[in-house]
């Protein structure tokens, strides 16, 4: 299966109060964003167990599930890194359903066009900071870039669903699948058209193959002003089409006043 590359990330700016030759130098990237690999499982087992076990009392994926689909579908990942340190990251496998059932918390399904997404997290010391909305806002982007993928889904709790809902997930019912005492309602995203993308780091780990980020970025920018010059001629013709109807109006008038005959005298 052919997986086009998605590299949706700004490159960092330095700051204009620093001078370059005071910044401090280092050899891990200040921001990057790459998916997560077996390596990085114990570190996002750390932050999952530390932001969901004490809310939920379980966590969404525990460390054998993690390494699982990191291991089956580690480009249905991403985590985000600040100088080497993970502090959020997202997790996802396919799922060909249109509801999620309990194998959808298991298995991945490298045929279905439905990103099951298990589990968002941001470390403790990061958070209130929103990193979480960005990160999820970056993941959609690059799921649009995946020539198969149509939507993506999740499942919440009922708190978390006004959270999602800002970035774009809907309400789709309650969710069949309950942990404990916990019931969930399940959400969804539809998946299409192109990435709004912005320029990248030159440490992004994901991979390219059809589209350029560039050129994608440009096509956006002809179509939106195709529009805006499209809107602007109607304006110009709703704005000129009374105009030319009072001018015919009164070129009418005229020529009906000259075809009219004269009074006969008596």
């Amino acid at each position: 299966m052919s997986l086009v590359g998605a590299l949706p990330f700004l490159k960092p700016r330095l700051s204009p109060s620093v001078s370059p030759g005071r910044q401090r130098r280092h050899t891990l990237p200040a921001s990057e964003f790459r998916p997560l690999n077996t390596q990085d499982a114990i570190s996002v087992f750390e932050i999952e167990k530390e932001a969901f076990i004490s809310v939920s009392g379980d966590c969404p994926l525990h460390l054998d599930e993690v390494r699982h689909f990191l291991t089956l579908c580690p480009e249905l990942s991403m985590g985000w890194f600040e100088e080497g340190r993970l502090v959020a990251f997202i997790i996802g496998s396919q799922w060909d359903q249109d509801r999620l059932t309990l194998d959808a918390l298991t298995l991945h399904k490298p045929k279905g066009s439905t990103v099951h997404i298990h589990v968002l997290a941001v470390h403790r010391t990061f958070r209130q900071q929103g990193k979480g909305p960005i990160l999820m806002w970056r993941y959609l982007q690059y799921l649009r870039c995946l020539p198969y993928v149509r939507r993506a889904v999740l499942m919440c709790e009922d708190f978390l669903v006004p959270f999602y809902q800002k970035s774009g997930f809907k309400v789709q019912g309650r969710c069949s699948i309950t942990v404990a005492s916990l019931t969930f309602t399940e959400m969804q995203y539809p998946v299409r058209g192109h990435a709004l993308m912005r320029r990248n780091s030159e440490a992004i780990g994901f991979p390219q193959t059809v589209l350029l980020l560039e050129e994608q970025t440009q096509r956006l920018e002809s179509v939106l002003l195709l529009e805006e010059q499209t809107q602007r001629l109607e304006s110009v013709l709703l704005l000129e089409e009374p105009i030319q109807r009072s001018e015919s109006a009164l070129l009418l008038e005229e020529q009906t006043q000259r075809t009219e005959p004269e009074p006969a005298d008596v």
